[in-house]
C-alpha cells in the first residue's frame, strides 16, 4: 500500500505504473475482483503482495466490514487500530511537551531546539519507512511520537505567545476537514482516479518546492523570504495548504479501499496508519500556521 502524502513512497498498487485500482477496480455491486488487475494476487515482478494466499480469493470492491474476516487479511478494524494507536502517541507526546517544555522567555530556545531535533529525527524516520518495503511499526510509532513532541512545542508557542486557543481551534479544523472529505468520499462526491492523482501530486511538489525557497530567501535574507508564510500570501498559501491536505486524504481513503478489496495482508494497516497521520499533520500545521497570520494581521 503507497502512502499517498507529501513524502512519496515507492510502495503501491502500481501496475504499468499507474495505480491498479483505478481502472482495474469493480465498482461496488459490481463483479467480483478476480485474480486480474488484482496487484496482491497476480504473480508479477515487483509485487509484494503476490505470494498473499489470501489475494487469491475473489473479493468484491469495498466488501462491508462486517462480514467474517480471513485470518492474516486487513480489515478496516484493524486500520483503525493502527490508526488509533498512531495518532494516540503523537498526542500524548504533544502533551508532554508542552506541559514538559516551557515557551517562556527563558526557556523558549531550549524548548525550540528540542522540538527542532525532534521534528528532524521525525522526518528521517518517515524517510526511512516510506522506501521501506514492509511496515514497520517501531519506526511508524517512534515517528509519531516525535512528531508529538514538536508539535506539541509548536502548538504551545502558538498558543501561548501569539492566540490563546490556536491549538484547539486548529484541532477542530482538522476533525472537520477529515469528517467533510470522508463524506464527500463515500457520497461519491470526491472521484480518486489518475488525473486527479496526477493533479494532486503535481500541486503538492509546486507547493513543497515554493515553500523550500522561501525557507532558503528566509533563513539566508532574514523575515519571512519571499512573503509566502505571513500577510495576504500567507493566507492564501495556508488555504492552498488545507486544501491540499484534503486532496491526501481522499488517496488515503482510496488507498485504503483497494486494500480491503484486494485482500492486503494485515500488516499494511499499519502504512494505511501512516499515511493518515501524516497527512493530518500537515492539515493541523496549516491550520496552526494560518490561525497564527490572522491573529497577527
Amino acid at each position: 500500500m503507497r502512502s499517498s502524502n507529501p513524502v512519496f513512497s515507492r510502495r503501491g498498487f502500481s501496475r504499468d505504473n499507474g495505480h491498479a485500482g483505478f481502472n482495474t477496480a469493480p465498482q461496488a455491486g459490481g463483479a467480483a475482483v478476480g485474480t486480474q488487475g488484482n496487484p496482491y494476487a497476480q504473480p508479477q515482478a515487483g509485487n509484494p503482495y503476490a505470494q498473499n494466499p489470501y489475494a487469491q480469493q475473489d473479493l468484491q470492491y469495498g466488501a462491508p466490514p462486517q462480514a467474517p474476516a480471513t485470518t492474516g487479511r486487513m480489515t478496516m478494524d484493524d486500520v483503525i487500530l493502527r490508526t488509533g494507536t498512531t495518532l494516540g502517541t503523537l498526542i500524548v507526546t504533544a502533551a508532554l511537551a508542552w506541559a514538559l517544555l516551557p515557551v517562556d522567555d527563558a526557556n523558549i530556545s531550549k524548548s525550540y531546539g528540542i522540538a527542532i531535533a525532534a521534528g528532524l529525527v521525525g522526518m528521517v524516520l518517515a524517510l526511512v519507512q516510506s522506501f521501506k518495503r514492509k511496515a514497520s511499526p517501531a519506526l511508524i510509532l517512534s515517528y509519531a511520537a516525535l512528531e508529538g513532541v514538536f508539535l506539541g512545542v509548536v502548538s504551545s508557542v502558538v498558543d501561548n505567545r501569539i492566540a490563546s486557543g490556536a491549538a484547539m481551534q486548529a484541532v477542530l479544523g482538522t476533525m472537520a476537514v477529515f469528517a467533510a472529505v470522508l463524506v464527500a468520499y463515500k457520497a461519491g462526491w470526491i472521484r480518486v482516479n489518475r488525473r486527479f492523482v496526477g493533479f494532486v501530486m503535481a500541486a503538492a511538489l509546486g507547493f513543497v518546492l515554493l515553500m523550500a525557497v522561501n525557507l532558503l530567501f528566509a533563513v539566508f535574507g532574514g523575515g519571512d523570504g519571499l512573503g509566502f508564510r505571513s500577510g495576504p500570501l500567507g493566507i492564501v498559501f495556508g488555504i492552498v495548504g488545507i486544501l491540499l491536505g484534503a486532496c491526501f486524504l481522499a488517496l488515503d481513503f482510496k488507498q485504503v479501499e483497494d486494500g480491503l478489496a484486494y485482500g492486503a495482508p494485515r500488516e499494511e494497516a499499519w502504512l494505511a496508519a501512516f499515511g493518515l497521520t501524516m497527512t493530518l499533520v500537515w492539515i493541523y500545521m496549516e491550520f496552526l500556521r494560518l490561525i497564527s497570520i490572522l491573529n497577527n494581521d
